[in-house]
């Protein structure tokens, strides 16, 4: 058995894969790592193209596509090796990129997951909007990053070049411990895509666990190479999954306050889709909110869990303010800013 299993989910990918699977091959050893295709019922060749031109990889072959959560969650079931690596299909890695991220968790048994740095493909000088130099999220559930916040992102010129201890790592390129991801729950299917990496990552500081950004591995990644950033489905997706994350892990005596505030803040969103002319965006976050009305209940039990394995319920790289207000009113564009 290998020290590390990368697994690469993929849904109809085959021309991401033979793009930027060749830089995975040719920096993992293969004496360190397995490369791993779990594929998501592809019907576009991209099996057969695994098959002709890159045999060393492994495949997992499911089904039908059960999307990015449950996708990984099936694949897992299939890995034995210590530590995971879930690379999305458009990254690009560099020479040296498993390194630093596997001597951080070889060294303390604390750090159950890692994320290198992450720049854009399209745009090699700026960070890439998913996950950039590591991520964070405020108050009341919205997600920024070291080098990103809202859509404002950054050019790196080595002002995250500090290793830091955050609250979430992307899941385009998430080190974790594969034992912690099985013992702490996995991704939440339910979630289907989007801020599932970023509930599994509550979930596991809570628990005392630490996961930690090192600007010593790059990588370059695409980013809505599957789901266009516009598209009203990942509008739902987002708002949805956040109100959901929300609720599974806020502590009692916030989530009252957390959520008649993230009511208004929705509201506020739908109000400005509808006056930017993006009618249907506006639909998905009334649709988003229905649905987690919906979905409420039946995520009580993993609540319950939840708050009963918390040792930490302090967590560090949660704002205790809202991003939204500090970002549009006070004029703080930039993470140093905040």
């Amino acid at each position: 058995m290998k020290k590390v299993a990368i697994v690469i989910l993929n849904w109809n990918g085959k021309e991401l894969l033979e793009t930027f699977l060749p830089s995975v091959i040719r920096h993992s050893p293969d004496s360190l790592a397995d490369i791993i295709v779990a594929d998501n019922g592809s019907t576009d060749g991209s099996v057969a193209l695994l098959q002709e031109r890159f045999p060393s990889v492994g495949r997992i072959l499911l089904d039908r596509n059960y999307g990015f959560a449950e996708g990984y969650n099936l694949a897992l079931k299939q890995v034995e090796a210590d530590y995971t690596v879930l690379l999305n299909s458009d990254v690009e890695v560099t020479a040296g990129w498993l390194d630093a991220p596997l001597a951080l968790m070889d060294g303390d048994g604390s750090v159950a997951a890692v994320q290198p740095k992450i720049r854009s493909w399209r745009n090699p000088s700026f960070f890439e909007y998913a996950g950039a130099a590591g991520g964070y999220i405020d108050r009341y559930g919205y997600p920024f990053c070291r080098g990103r916040l809202l859509h404002i992102v950054e050019e790196d010129l080595g002002q995250y070049d500090t290793q830091a201890d955050i609250l979430w790592a992307t899941g385009a390129c998430l080190f974790i411990r594969t034992e912690i991801y099985r013992t702490a729950g996995g991704l939440d299917a339910r979630f289907f895509a989007h801020q599932e990496e970023v509930d599994l990552c509550w979930r596991m500081c809570c628990r005392g666990y630490r996961i930690v950004y090192t600007p010593f591995s790059v990588v370059y990644h695409v980013g809505a190479a599957t789901l266009a950033a516009e598209n009203p489905r990942k509008t739902f997706l987002n708002f949805r999954n956040s109100l959901l994350m929300l609720y599974k892990n806020l502590p009692e005596k916030e989530l009252s306050h957390v959520m008649r505030v993230r009511c208004c803040l929705d509201g506020l969103a739908m109000l400005k889709f509808l006056l930017t002319g993006h009618l249907k965006d506006a639909r998905a976050v009334y649709d988003a909110r229905r649905e987690f009305r919906r979905l409420r209940p039946s995520f009580l039990p993993l609540r319950q869990e939840n708050l009963a394995k918390t040792t930490h319920p302090s967590i560090p790289g949660r704002m205790p303010r809202s991003l939204i207000l500090s970002f549009y009113l006070k004029g703080k564009k930039r993470y140093g800013d905040l």
